[in-house]
């Protein structure tokens, strides 16, 4: 009677333990989408572990929307439209998330991918602004500029940006409008300097194709800065893998003969 009682129960563990690891191995394998600005959805990663919590935040609502962690969701809101990941999670979920799991955990992970898509942008820029550069001194309209650029390049990061300006721009909104909401959706560096140059020189009627080219130098200039900066932190970044490995092989090659025929000499 005892073990037939122990093996249904062994076999109930089993059962539970493959139901468990069927339902982790369904969420693993969910693709996670974002519906950009012409419609098209758009592939976004997210942890296994968050997409497996995520369906319990509704749980956390009535102390997420608490005044006390207000802030906190503003930022989160912020931050998720920052790493491209608005309509995929809000900033409720986010904080319910961080609730879930230690705080720091799912704000490591955003503010990496915030920095991804910065990056990305970043990268990116310089080259956009090149080719807006020409088609607009070429007599092309800088909207119809913007909407070929699209077109013809794959779609990044600063891609979905702009995509999302153009169309902000056909439902309706001044073109000052557009280039700010993206400054401040984005907030990015250079992105925001170009935004807000181009928001002026719509305002003082300075020609756009001067001021996109004066902006492509600019950002040009700055990554060449960057890239000195970082050559010149090469040495000292260098510097302590220098001494936590290098230096110890050395020696352990140029002492390890000497140490083992000494070792040799005491135990004999």
């Amino acid at each position: 009677m005892v073990d037939g009682l122990s093996i249904a129960v062994m076999t109930m563990w089993a059962v539970a333990a493959a139901c468990l690891a069927w339902s982790v191995a369904s969420v693993a394998g969910d693709v996670t989408y974002v519906t950009l600005a012409d419609g098209r959805r758009q592939a976004r990663s997210i942890p296994v572990l968050f997409k497996i919590l995520l369906p319990f935040s509704p749980n956390f609502t009535l102390l997420v929307r608490r005044p006390a962690f207000s802030a906190a969701v503003e930022r989160a809101d912020a931050r998720l439209v920052q790493g491209g990941f608005e309509g995929l999670i809000s900033g409720e979920e986010f904080v319910a998330l961080q609730l879930m799991l230690l705080w720091v955990i799912p704000d490591l992970w955003l503010s990496a991918a915030v920095r991804r898509r910065h990056l990305s942008i970043q990268r990116a820029l310089p080259f956009v602004l090149d080719l807006l550069t020409l088609s607009v001194e070429a007599g092309m309209d800088f909207i119809n500029a913007l909407q070929r650029n699209c077109r013809s390049r794959r779609l990044d990061p600063l891609n979905e940006e702009l995509l999302r300006m153009t169309k902000e721009i056909q439902v309706g909104s001044s073109r000052r409008e557009a280039l700010r909401a993206m400054a401040n959706r984005v907030r990015q560096g250079d992105l925001k300097s170009v935004a807000f140059a181009l928001i002026q020189s719509d305002e003082l009627g300075v020609s756009i194709g001067a001021m996109l080219r004066i902006q492509s130098e600019q950002l040009r200039a700055r990554r060449f800065d960057r890239a000195e900066k970082l050559a010149a932190e090469a040495p000292v970044k260098m510097l302590g893998p220098l001494m936590l490995c290098i230096f110890p092989a050395v020696f352990i090659i140029l002492l390890g003969p000497v140490l083992s025929q000494s070792m040799k000499g005491f135990f004999q």
